[in-house]
């Protein structure tokens, strides 16, 4: 049995990025946008409402304070400020799942934020200390042996590992940079052939054709990646092909 999540609520207003309603009825878990790279109230509580009706779990997906860059610039944020944003985030996800039926059960980083504490201990520590406050029951999704696993398994979290069907990887485990060519993989046949393998061996293989051990208990395909839809359904239905489960760890 593995999780299948993806990204929700990633639109602005009257833009979208994808079909979310489409996706929330493929994936077990929806990474709903908290309003600072990208989502606003209606589209957060939309997507709440949708998640409901699947039976998807509802997640927070906490950034920086960057609708500009897609929350995909590293912002160096004092960790008390960072502790603060990320508590106002999970607030208003939290809030809105409640009215929608629903309830937050986990935490996921997004983009910049989430790479940046693979190894930024002091800010790792403050989204740690900000999930512990707001509520210690919540589940964390992160990159296998990042300070943020690690930090929140300390502090009596729970930790969940995660893995990237649609990301190329580093020889060192971790996700190839946006900026580099290949770094986003979009072929639905090698995206759900890397599903299967997180899935059954717990291994990818790395830009330079090395394997690289990557456990996970949740895969994540991100909803702009082109063609996101076509992604997770290949995904679930070469998971169930090998005889693998999708459904949420919570």
């Amino acid at each position: 049995m593995v999780d299948l999540n993806c990204d929700i609520g990633e639109g602005f207003g009257v833009w979208r990025i994808t079909d979310d309603d489409a996706l929330l009825a493929v994936v077990s878990s929806a990474n709903i946008a908290c309003g600072f790279h990208a989502g606003d109230p209606g589209t957060m509580r939309r997507a709440c409402v949708t998640a409901v009706e699947h039976g998807v779990a509802i997640g927070a997906q906490v950034s920086y304070r960057d609708l500009a860059g897609f929350g995909r610039r590293f912002i160096d944020v004092p960790p008390a400020d960072l502790v603060d944003d990320v508590l106002y985030q999970l607030s208003a996800l939290d809030g809105l799942a409640r009215v929608s039926g629903g309830r937050m059960s986990y935490v996921k980083p997004h983009g910049a934020l989430y790479n940046a504490i693979v190894t930024n201990e002091a800010q790792a520590a403050a989204v740690v200390e900000a999930v512990r406050r707001f509520d210690p029951s919540l589940a964390v999704l992160g990159l296998p042996g990042s300070r943020w696993l690690a930090l929140s398994a300390e502090a009596g979290l729970a930790t969940v590992p995660e893995a990237f069907a649609d990301r190329a990887y580093t020889p060192s485990g971790t996700l190839v940079s946006r900026r580099e060519p290949g770094s986003v993989v979009s072929d639905p046949s090698l995206v759900a052939e890397r599903a299967v393998r997180f899935a059954t061996e717990g291994t990818v293989v790395a830009v330079d054709g090395s394997v690289v051990p990557a456990p996970a208990r949740s895969i994540c395909v991100h909803s702009d990646t082109p063609g996101a839809l076509a992604l997770v359904e290949a995904v679930r239905d070469a998971l169930a092909a090998v005889g693998v489960e999708v459904a949420s760890f919570r």
